[in-house]
């Protein structure tokens, strides 16, 4: 394997990422040209459209959040509504089992934490590369076990 790379990195999944946002700008602009373009809506009709789309542009925005960022002192840990800073000790082992949604890291205190800025959703060797990196990264600067 591969030496780990330079700190700082930051893990997300940038497909995903771009698809989600492209998805939400055009829904917005969508939304909005048909708010401007009806002639029979009223005011108050063209509002709700373009605040319908500003709700799912900013839905699809919170979707495209999660992030994990790994520097010297530990891994910092964006998910959805939540952001978590954890120290290199706390992380045991880094886990993307078949099937998993997305990497869980199992932690000191006997918890996992969902790790969703790497998924394997529509780019799964990605994923896997980042998994093992981040799992090498544990494995260095941790007091984990190495896992084969």
């Amino acid at each position: 394997m591969s030496a780990p790379p330079t700190l700082p990195v930051t893990f997300r999944p940038t497909r995903t990422r771009v698809v989600l946002l492209t998805v939400g700008a055009a829904l917005l602009a969508a939304l909005t040209v048909i708010a401007v373009a009806l002639p029979t809506l009223s005011p108050g009709e063209r509002i709700s459209f373009v605040l319908t789309g500003l709700l799912f542009f900013g839905v699809l925005l919170l979707l495209s959040r999660p992030k994990v960022v790994a520097d010297a002192g530990g891994v910092t840990v964006v998910n959805l509504t939540t952001k978590r800073r954890l120290e290199w000790a706390e992380v045991l082992r880094v886990n993307l089992r078949p099937g998993d949604p997305w990497v869980y890291l199992d932690l000191a205190d006997g918890t996992s934490l969902p790790a969703m800025g790497i998924q394997p959703g529509i780019a799964r060797s990605q994923a896997i590369r980042d998994a093992r990196t981040l799992r090498a990264l544990a494995e260095e600067y941790g007091t984990g076990e190495p896992t084969a």
